[in-house]
C-alpha cells in the first residue's frame, strides 16, 4: 500500500469514528429527554411511551444504527490495513471494534421489533415478548460496551499515540468499564432508568476519545 493508500484509509477511519460519535450523540439528545432509554423493568410502560412517540423511538433508533454502523466500518477499515508498519494489537484493536459495532446494531435490531410490538400497548401477550426482547437487546448492548472497552485499550497500547492521549484511552476505558459493569451490581432487579442513565455517562469518554482519535486520524496518519 502507497503513502497515498495510508492516508486515505486513514482519513477514512477517521470520518467514520467522527460520523459514528456524532450521530450516537443526536441520538441520545433525543432519545434520553423523551423517555424512550426503554428500561426493561416496565415492559408495559415502554411499549405505551414508543406507542406515543414511534416518530422519536425511530429517529433515534435510526442515529443509533448509523453510529454503530459508522463504528463497525471503521473497525474494519483499521483491521484490513498493512500491519507492517505497526504493532499486532493495533489489527487485533480494529476487530475487537468492528465486533463493538456488531453487536451495537443488534442490540439496535430488538430495540426495532419494539416497534411493533407497540402497536397495541395493552396487550399482555406483547407485554410479556416485550420483555424478553428488552432485556436481550440491554445485554446485547453491554456486550457492546464491553467490545468497546477493550477496544479502547488496545488501541491506546497498539497505536502510535502521544502519551496524553494515550493516557487518556486508559482513563476512557475504565470509565467505560465501570458502564459495563452496572448492570452487574443490580443482580435479578436489572439496572433502573437512573442507573442506565449514569451508564451512558461513563460510556461518554470512550465516545469522546474516538472522536479525538477521529480527528488526529483526518490530520496525521497513524500506521
Amino acid at each position: 500500500m502507497s503513502p497515498a493508500d495510508h492516508r486515505s484509509a486513514a482519513r477514512l477511519t477517521g470520518a467514520l469514528l467522527l460520523s459514528s460519535l456524532l450521530a450516537m450523540l443526536a441520538g441520545v439528545a433525543l432519545v434520553v429527554p423523551s423517555g424512550l432509554t426503554l428500561n426493561p423493568a416496565d415492559p408495559a410502560a415502554v411499549l405505551t411511551v414508543v406507542n406515543a412517540r414511534v416518530a422519536s423511538h425511530l429517529i433515534g433508533l435510526g442515529l443509533d444504527i448509523v453510529g454503530w454502523l459508522a463504528l463497525l466500518a471503521a473497525g474494519l477499515v483499521m483491521t484490513a490495513r498493512p500491519t507492517e508498519h505497526r504493532s499486532q494489537l493495533a489489527t487485533l484493536a480494529g476487530g475487537l471494534l468492528a465486533c463493538a459495532g456488531l453487536a451495537g446494531l443488534l442490540h439496535d435490531a430488538g430495540n426495532l421489533a419494539l416497534t411493533q410490538l407497540a402497536a397495541d400497548p395493552t396487550d399482555p401477550a406483547a407485554a410479556m415478548v416485550a420483555s424478553a426482547v428488552l432485556v436481550t437487546a440491554k445485554w446485547t448492548v453491554n456486550l457492546a460496551g464491553l467490545l468497546w472497552v477493550a477496544a479502547t485499550v488496545t488501541t491506546a497500547l497498539g497505536a502510535l499515540l502521544p502519551t496524553a492521549l494515550r493516557r487518556a484511552g486508559v482513563i476512557a476505558a475504565l470509565s467505560g468499564l465501570a458502564a459495563v459493569l452496572l448492570p452487574w451490581t443490580t443482580g435479578i432487579d436489572g439496572p433502573s432508568a437512573r442507573l442506565e442513565q449514569l451508564g451512558y455517562s461513563l460510556h461518554l469518554p470512550v465516545m469522546v476519545w474516538y472522536g479525538m482519535l477521529g480527528w488526529r486520524l483526518i490530520h496525521t496518519d497513524l500506521r
